[in-house]
């Protein structure tokens, strides 16, 4: 049985607070497929949010499930499960194996021939077996909807929560995903409760509740939904509803409750409903009794590392078959080196030394240090910024490796998060999949131009450099990423991220002191481009920079710590950003 008592959600601050719902009392006996209407704005999509534990604000009132107090002990992921109105589904992978990672994710590992038999078993048990091998991509409204069903079966949940699944579906399609409702609420005893705007169905429902204005307007069988509305047919229902104000239903309905009384007997199990026709003084009385149904099942969650492996594989299975995102990293992998390689294509120029002769006379000589000094300038300048174009470039690709990566994907992470997943094991599998980038990025950019520009200095230690900077803006912007709500944003911020680098770095133009010390610890640009510039410690070009570059260099130890710290911290922001809750 689930209970809701008196729930209300108060959201705001201060002199602004308000309620979005107020003192909702429903009971939903198991076995139960109740429908929750209402005009838009009313509360249903709320409501459901609030008995799942996942909607803003402050709280009030209280939800049992089989007599537990779900505020002292929450829903097991694998009790409920929540279908949003828009179906949320990896676009590059195929039916089945939405389904299967699914399962992956929430079911304790089971053998392969056991996965497969199981993954079969929920297709058809939504009818979807004959489009298992298509994309996501290419189904339509409804074959949609029957996945994302097919998804949240695989736990056997007791409690399942739709949310406008058959909105925007054609009569067919919607006539198709009531009647699988209404089949999932027969069996394994489950509580299905569907938000809609259609009344098209409201026979197949064993109960209607009415929302308005954030109140409980009605709730009880749907064959006496027009008798207490006094409209004409369900269709009417919205109409009769705007003749009176929220808080006046809401008294009508306080009055007229009583009619329905859920008798139980000691264990709990619902016998019957009763229902007074509405009128205040004169009531017939209807019974209904229901069946009683068998308790749903539970199944164990998989482990932490479990969880892990299967992101990972998941991961790397879409990123192969996206054949745009896969030819953008091609093309700056190799790019983007090439850019650098261009400004010395055909090696450092070297740089002459000055003779000193004694036989010179002062002009020679002075002509002959102004040569020097030109000469050492242009190729201190060259030296400094080729290293400082590969570092530019390295945190360019490090916020388009994952300033979209988490929130491109945010709403099918929160459900996930709902049936279990450990957000420790989604960034883990994020870190990996991304460390595999950015060490192809790094390695490529800094072998390439070692060799073709014969850049000096040790190669292993520059590497070392770039794959730093180039891992910490990723791990920066995957936090980002797990802070913001769209993928739109989080793209914009890591993109100025990106371009507050150059010119806070102090490798063009020197920072005044107070400002470099504020501003430095959080520029991974200048540790990267020091610590490559450290590199070329006895080697001419090292002096030769000295001379030209104003701000000064760092110890290559600080910058190996520095840059570490930026990882280890974006990461475990991440992993904070990935905690809260924010489904949208």
């Amino acid at each position: 049985m689930l209970d809701l008592k008196e729930v209300t959600l108060f959201i705001g601050q201060g002199d602004d607070v308000r309620p979005l719902l107020a003192d909702v009392s429903a009971s939903f006996p198991k076995g139960h497929f109740g429908a929750i209407i209402g005009p838009s704005g009313c509360g249903k999509s709320t409501l459901l949010k609030v008995i799942t534990g996942i909607a803003p604000g402050e709280e009030e009132g209280a939800i049992y499930w089989n007599g537990r107090d779900v505020a002292e002990e929450d829903f097991a992921p694998s009790e409920i499960g929540y279908v949003p109105q828009f179906s949320i589904a990896h676009e590059e992978l195929t039916v089945r194996e939405c389904v299967s990672y699914a399962m992956r994710l929430r079911v304790r590992k089971l053998p392969a021939e056991a996965l497969e038999e199981a993954v079969g078993t929920i297709l058809r048990e939504v009818s979807m077996e004959e489009f298992e091998d298509r994309l996501v991509s290419v189904l339509s409204g409804g074959q949609r909807r029957r996945l994302a069903l097919a998804m949240e079966l695989v736990s056997k949940p007791a409690i399942l929560l739709c949310d406008e699944v058959t909105s925007g579906l054609d009569p067919q399609s919607e006539d198709e995903i009531v009647r699988l409702l209404h089949g999932l609420s027969r069996t394994d005893g489950r509580v299905v409760l569907s938000v809609t705007h259609s009344l098209r169905h409201v026979e197949l429902y064993d109960s209607v509740l009415v929302l308005y204005e954030g109140v409980v307007a009605y709730h009880g069988p749907p064959q006496f939904l027009t008798h207490y509305f006094r409209a004409h047919d369900a269709q009417d229902l919205y109409a009769q509803l705007a003749l009176r104000s929220g808080k006046e239903w809401a008294q009508s309905w306080k009055k007229h409750r009583q009619a329905f009384v859920d008798s139980k007997d000691k264990q709990g199990t619902s016998k019957a409903i009763t229902f007074d026709s509405g009128e205040a003084d004169s009531a017939p009385t209807v019974e209904i009794q229901p069946e009683k149904p068998p308790a749903a099942s539970s199944l164990p969650g998989p482990g932490a590392i479990s969880q892990f492996f299967t992101l990972l594989s998941r991961r790397s299975k879409i990123f192969f078959r996206n054949h745009t995102q896969l030819a953008l990293q091609l093309g700056l992998i190799f790019g983007f080196p090439i850019l650098v390689a261009v400004f010395a294509w055909n090696g450092l120029p070297s740089v002459k030394n000055l003779s000193m002769g004694l036989d010179l006379d002062v002009v020679q000589q002075l002509v002959e240090a102004k040569e020097f000094l030109v000469q050492a300038s242009k190729v201190g300048s060259l030296v400094s910024g080729i290293v400082m174009f590969q570092v530019i470039l390295l945190t360019l690709m490090g916020a388009n490796n994952s300033g979209r990566e988490i929130a491109a994907e945010r709403l099918i992470f929160e459900k996930e998060k709902l049936a279990g997943l450990r957000p420790l094991s989604y960034v883990a599998s994020k870190a990996v999949f991304l460390g595999f980038l950015v060490l192809a990025q790094s390695l490529w950019m800094g072998i390439f131009v070692h060799f073709v520009c014969g850049f000096p200095g040790d190669l292993g230690t520059q590497l070392v450099f770039l794959v730093l900077v180039n891992a910490a803006m990723t791990s920066v912007c995957l936090a980002v990423s797990s802070f913001l709500g769209s993928a739109e944003q989080a793209s914009l911020v890591s993109i100025y991220l990106v371009g507050f680098q150059l010119p806070l770095s102090g490798a063009v133009l020197a920072l005044p002191d107070f400002l470099g010390v504020l501003v430095r610890p959080f520029i991974a640009a200048y540790w990267s481009w020091s610590g490559v510039l450290q590199t070329l410690k006895g080697e001419r070009y090292y002096d030769i920079v000295q001379m030209v570059v104003q701000t000064a260099l760092s110890p290559a130890s600080l910058c190996l710590w520095v840059l570490g710290s930026h990882i280890v911290i974006g990461f475990f922001a991440a992993w904070i950003g990935c905690q809260r809750r924010n489904l949208v």
